[in-house]
């Protein structure tokens, strides 16, 4: 029998040092042990109050909000999780947003105006409903204006909601418009000035970090809106966190050619797996010296790159809220998972949404309260 190569064998290692409590699998970093809590405690102070993760909204539908935001009388946002929907394909009662090849149209037609309405809570003066806005998105550093809620007239967008426009960020200072971003791990970034009552919602994978589309988009609504660093608040959303990100050392080049904090974003890392290390003779291979499968993994950390980008945009750190849920691992009391995730279900999910916009306010509230 070749040791090195039967899982049976090693699944019987496996329970024989479970039964002295020895447990399997264990992950490293070469910088000793990467906690994301140290690194989000940094990250994750607002201005408008203090950060909160993944708060439930009261109601059947969850919404994860940025702690502070509801200060902001005028001012809607939200991030969605998998529950609270009527989809079955994605497991029973899936709050899928995205109009998958394997989900019903009209589950998903549900699913949106159910979700809007629990972001929206409720409809704008005169009784006229909010309109949620997407894009074709493309991991493109492309960025939309949009002007007006009748957003089906404009080309936008089809009457049933589906999108007409490319690209991968939206911003708008129009009453009604809720925009919408939709992720199954990349990053979703909501910003909005508080002064000004603009706001602009980001997709940001890799390829849109990478093409700097939330440093840009900030840079264009100072352009368009007048936009001043110290009025903008933002959020950055659930997404795929670095303790599950493994990306290839072609990534990393390239963000090394692009960023010179490159090195802050990437972590190596390894495996430690006590069976390995009491016993190395049984997982011994005939493979070349460095071909072996065991190894280091490059883990970017998005919610990082991202932040950063912020900064550099001129916004302060501390009216940066990073929600700090990864995901591909974070999961329910029960075990499931919490959020849609490319790749913890292997490329069948449904999608999530990030959604900010503007409805208007009540008269009696003062609408720019200080943040």
């Amino acid at each position: 029998m070749d040791w090195a190569e039967s899982a049976d064998a090693i699944a019987e290692v496996d329970e024989l040092l479970a039964q002295v409590g020895l447990d399997h699998g264990r992950r490293k970093t070469r910088a000793g042990a990467w906690k994301q809590g140290e690194r989000l405690a940094r990250a994750s102070k607002s201005a408008l109050g203090p950060p909160k993760k993944a708060r439930p909204s009261a109601g059947r539908i969850p919404v994860v909000r940025a702690a502070g935001w509801e200060k902001v009388a005028w001012l809607r946002h939200g991030f969605s999780t998998r529950a609270g929907g009527v989809s079955p394909i994605y497991g029973k009662g899936s709050l899928n947003l995205g109009w998958t090849q394997q989900d019903d149209p009209s589950n998903v037609a549900r699913n949106r105006s159910r979700f809007l309405g629990q972001v929206v809570l409720g409809q704008l003066a005169g009784g006229a409903p909010a309109r949620l806005v997407t894009l074709r998105q493309i991991h493109s550093g492309l960025i939309r204006t949009v002007e007006t809620v009748d957003a089906a007239d404009h080309g936008l967008q089809t009457p049933d909601g589906r999108a007409l426009l490319r690209g991968d960020g939206m911003m708008t200072d129009a009453p009604g418009v809720m925009l919408a971003v939709q992720v199954a791990d990349c990053v979703p970034v909501l910003v909005a000035d508080v002064r000004r009552r603009a706001v602009a919602a980001f997709h940001a994978g890799w390829r849109g970090t990478l093409k700097r589309i939330v440093e840009r988009g900030i840079g264009t609504m100072r352009l368009r809106y007048g936009s001043r660093p110290e009025d903008l608040v933002a959020a950055v959303g659930p997404s795929i966190g670095a303790c599950c990100y493994a990306v290839g050392e072609e990534v990393r080049h390239e963000f090394e050619s692009q960023f010179a904090y490159a090195d802050q974003l990437f972590r190596e890392v390894y495996d430690s797996d006590p069976v390995r290390e009491k016993y190395p003779l049984l997982f011994l291979t005939a493979r070349a010296p460095g071909h072996s499968n065991i190894g280091p993994q490059i883990h970017l950390d998005l919610w990082e790159a991202n932040r950063r980008q912020l900064l550099d945009a001129g916004l302060k750190a501390g009216r940066i809220t990073v929600i700090g849920e990864c995901t591909a691992c974070t999961r329910l009391k029960g075990g499931a998972l919490k959020y849609f995730s490319h790749r913890g279900e292997s490329g069948f999910t449904g999608r999530s949404m990030g959604v900010v916009g503007i409805v208007q306010p009540n008269p009696q509230l003062n609408p720019h309260p200080k943040p």
